[in-house]
């Protein structure tokens, strides 16, 4: 393993639900061919339609992933941050990069480069399962913000967003405030919704007591409330149980 990669910045990668919860081997494999990249606010890591070049790891900051129009305007469909793991389709499908994903301030990164992973993924082709598992996560979480996108209307599905946001994020301290690093204008563009009726749902949601909106970010008061308000389901419950506890087979006690 990398001598860069510290205890401390191993437990950190740990906290992240698919890693947490993969083999010792791959682990240490996947790492060994890791190397250390920072990006300055504004900077892209990689435009829709660039050549797949390996599989990512936040380690400090937020990566916006989006797309843009022809016309400037833009979609942006998650915020990524650390400890995240990102880049997986274009691994599996060698096809270009999706969207847009740029750095929101400063941003450390690890990467995996595609050809050293591609050729570890031939001499123990096992592995890819993990990745699969990794793919059927993002696929999973996927299909319900398209479910909500569809069928509700504006305040569940600001609602639901905040509550993904806070209750996956593995930065997310077990009681307290939560703060989502957000501003109002980018959860509109996450939802689809105009700037005006993002600033109705907010302030509807800070006069009950439930978050309170401050300059590029969104501090959630009362996360039993919001989840609540966001009508999520036990079913979902259950995967964002998973999420926080460390992924599908939860954390390996054997890793600490």
């Amino acid at each position: 393993m990398r001598e860069w990669i510290t205890p401390d910045v191993l437990a950190m990668l740990r906290a992240d639900p698919w890693f947490g919860s993969v083999p010792k081997d791959f682990e240490h494999d996947l790492l060994s061919l890791a190397t250390p990249r920072r990006l300055k606010h504004g900077e892209h890591l990689f435009f829709r339609g660039d050549a797949p070049d390996g599989l990512y790891a936040i380690l400090e900051g937020t990566l916006r992933v989006s797309g843009v129009t022809e016309a400037g305007k833009e979609a942006i469909l998650s915020l990524v941050d650390a400890p995240s793991w990102f880049g997986e389709i274009a691994l599996f499908d060698r096809l270009p990069r999706t969207h847009n994903a740029v750095a929101e301030g400063a941003v450390k990164l690890l990467h995996v480069p595609q050809q050293d992973l591609l050729t570890l993924l031939e001499r123990a082709p096992h592995y890819w399962r993990e990745l699969g598992v990794l793919m059927a996560l993002r696929l999973r979480l996927t299909f319900i913000s398209m479910e909500d996108l569809a069928l509700l209307p504006a305040e569940a599905r600001l609602a639901r967003r905040l509550v993904w946001l806070v209750e996956a994020s593995a930065l997310t301290p077990s009681e307290g405030v939560c703060v989502v690093p957000i501003s109002q204008t980018q959860l509109g563009l996450m939802l689809s919704l105009s700037r005006q009726t993002t600033n109705q749902v907010l302030q509807s949601l800070q006069d009950q007591g439930v978050l309170r909106v401050a300059y590029g970010r969104i501090e959630v008061l009362d996360r039993q409330r919001l989840m609540e308000i966001a009508g999520v389901s036990t079913n979902e419950k259950r995967i964002l149980s998973q999420l926080q506890g460390g992924g599908p087979k939860g954390r390996a006690s054997d890793q600490g």
